[in-house]
């Protein structure tokens, strides 16, 4: 019989790897549909209609980066393949923000996960901006698959070009190739 002040972090830790055993999922509420491939959106959510907190209370939404191409990535810090995702996401910022590219991260952890998030920018050098989405604005665009992380490519007019869920290399491999079509498609 296990000892009862161990059946809590043992619990925790199965809990951890039954979640992150083949991608992560918010913990708010049951995936709808979990359809792990990189489809687009059957429908295409409200670009500017609901938005996010920054850390320093501002409140954005997508129409705040008009002119802009925009990689919209909900990931949790104690997700695996969010953290797996996070370097590219930062050497694509850093990479590709001269012509246009800007990563914002929203976390969608749980409230326990809110404290994580400076630490997990350090750990990760993140300069792009990392911020906490409106219910309105997940459930938009988690509501038929909450496994992350989930990554959305607009294009410079707020059109949604590209959803990916999960992360891998060939997964990396081709948001870089979106972004790179993204960015020399258009004007701003």
């Amino acid at each position: 019989m296990v000892n009862s002040k161990f059946r809590t972090p043992i619990a925790l830790a199965l809990m951890t790897l039954l979640l992150c055993a083949g991608g992560c999922r918010k913990l708010t509420a049951p995936a709808a549909n979990s359809s792990p491939d990189n489809k687009s959106l059957s429908r295409t959510p409200p670009a500017s209609a609901h938005g996010w907190t920054l850390a320093n209370n501002q409140r954005m939404t997508l129409a705040n980066y008009k002119g802009k191409i925009v990689l919209l990535d909900f990931y949790a810090t104690w997700c695996q393949p969010c953290r797996e995702e996070t370097p590219h996401l930062v050497r694509l910022q850093q990479q590709y923000a001269d012509r246009g590219l800007q990563v914002i991260g929203l976390n969608v952890g749980g409230e326990d996960d809110r404290a994580e998030v400076p630490a997990y920018a350090k750990e990760f050098s993140i300069q792009y901006p990392l911020g906490f989405p409106e219910d309105e604005l997940a459930d938009d665009y988690l509501s038929d698959n909450q496994n992350i992380p989930q990554t959305y490519l607009f294009d410079r007019n707020g059109n949604l070009v590209k959803r990916f869920v999960g992360y891998s290399e060939d997964s990396g491999a081709e948001i870089e190739r979106f972004i790179q079509s993204s960015l020399t498609s258009g004007s701003p």
